[in-house]
């Protein structure tokens, strides 16, 4: 198995993509070992000493490290442990537990507005960020203001408030003209 790294715009993080699929539908994000007890894959890679945070997409998984840290001495433990767990057959997730920030609800329940928002976050926002190692997830609309959730390589990047503020702010406003702010919603 060769699991390729890459650099995101959060120097804190990086990306790791081991060629296979690591979640069949959604997103998880964990803030510590505690919040990782569900996932066997970000359990190892929490055994990594400066790890403080492990985001699963699709076919990647992305690990945020402490500020004390160097990447030259992480990344070799982490890609070890990535690769123990996908050669052990272990899910990424419990089965049992659903996954976070499918961007999922039942779109009949919810308003016009919210409706249009999400779909613009799942269409033209979310795989973009991806390809970071991050996701964006729609919290609520309230008053006029959109609360979205950044994770993995976005939670905490230092050009996470440009983007949001002038990528997908203004790009929500154009198409939603309902929508006057848009604001990150802190975990």
């Amino acid at each position: 198995m060769f699991i390729q790294t890459e650099t995101t715009p959060n120097p804190a993080t990086l990306k790791f993509l081991p060629g296979c699929d690591v979640m069949p539908a959604g997103t998880a994000n964990f803030t510590g070992p505690e919040d990782a007890r569900r996932s066997p894959l970000a359990l190892r890679v929490f055994e990594v000493d400066g790890v403080s945070g492990v985001f699963l997409g699709s076919d990647f998984v992305t690990v945020t490290k402490t500020p004390d840290r160097d990447w030259d001495v992480m990344k070799p433990m982490i890609l070890s442990s990535i690769m123990e767990h996908f050669t052990s057959g272990d899910e990424a997730v419990s089965e049992h537990a659903g996954a976070e920030g499918a961007g999922g609800g039942d779109e009949a329940m919810d308003g016009d507005i919210d409706a249009q928002i999400k779909e613009l976050l799942e269409t033209r926002v979310r795989p973009a960020v991806a390809q970071d190692g991050g996701d964006i997830t729609f919290e609520s609309f309230e008053d006029g203001i959109v609360y979205l959730r950044m994770q993995g390589a976005c939670s905490g990047c230092p050009s996470s408030t440009m983007t949001l503020k002038h990528g997908i702010e203004n790009m929500l406003k154009y198409y939603v003209p309902e929508v006057l702010e848009v604001r990150s919603v802190e975990w």
